[in-house]
C-alpha cells in the first residue's frame, strides 16, 4: 500500500509546479521580446557601443550635406550627429521629404566594414519636425538649438 500525500505537501508541490510553469512562460516571453526590440542609436553611440553585425537597430541624425549619392535604386549617404558620422546604404525608394541637412531615422544593421545597411528610411514630415530621438541626441552633443530647423 502506498502512503497518501498530506494536503499540505500536495499544496506545496502544486505551488512549486505552478512557479516552474510561470518561470518558463516568463523566460519564453522575454526571449521573444528581446528579438523584437529595436534600439535607437546616434552615430556617436554607434561608435561607442559597437552594436553586433546581426543586431537590428535604428540610426538617427542629420543627413550630411553633400553626402547623398544615388545610383539607380541604391542610395548612399552619411548620417551625422555633428560629432561622428556613419555611412548608410539603402536600396529602394526614399521618402519624398528626404534631403540633405534634414533629420532622418534609418532602421537596419551595421556591417563589419562600419557601413549601415538600411531596410527602412524615415524622414521628417513637416517644416519644424525633428524626430524626438534625433533631437535628444543632438541636444546631448551640444550642437542642437531649439528652433534651429525653423525658417
Amino acid at each position: 500500500m502506498t502512503p497518501r500525500m498530506s494536503p499540505k505537501r500536495r499544496r506545496l508541490w502544486l505551488l512549486v509546479g505552478s512557479l516552474g510553469v510561470l518561470g518558463a512562460a516568463v523566460a519564453l516571453v522575454l526571449t521573444v521580446l528581446n528579438d523584437n526590440i529595436v534600439f535607437f542609436y546616434s552615430p556617436t553611440q554607434v561608435a561607442e557601443k559597437h552594436p553586433g553585425p546581426e543586431r537590428r537597430f535604428r540610426l538617427g541624425g542629420l543627413v550630411e550635406q553633400g553626402s547623398v549619392n544615388k545610383n539607380g535604386q541604391e542610395v548612399r549617404f552619411t548620417v551625422t550627429d555633428l560629432q561622428k558620422t556613419v555611412p548608410v546604404v539603402y536600396r529602394g525608394l526614399l521618402p519624398d521629404l528626404f534631403r540633405e541637412g534634414q533629420g532622418v531615422i534609418a532602421e537596419g544593421t551595421l556591417g563589419p566594414d562600419g557601413t549601415f545597411t538600411a531596410r527602412d528610411v524615415l524622414a521628417k514630415h513637416d517644416e519644424n519636425y525633428m524626430p524626438p530621438e534625433v533631437a535628444k541626441a543632438l541636444k546631448e552633443s551640444g550642437r542642437w538649438q531649439e528652433g534651429a530647423g525653423k525658417k
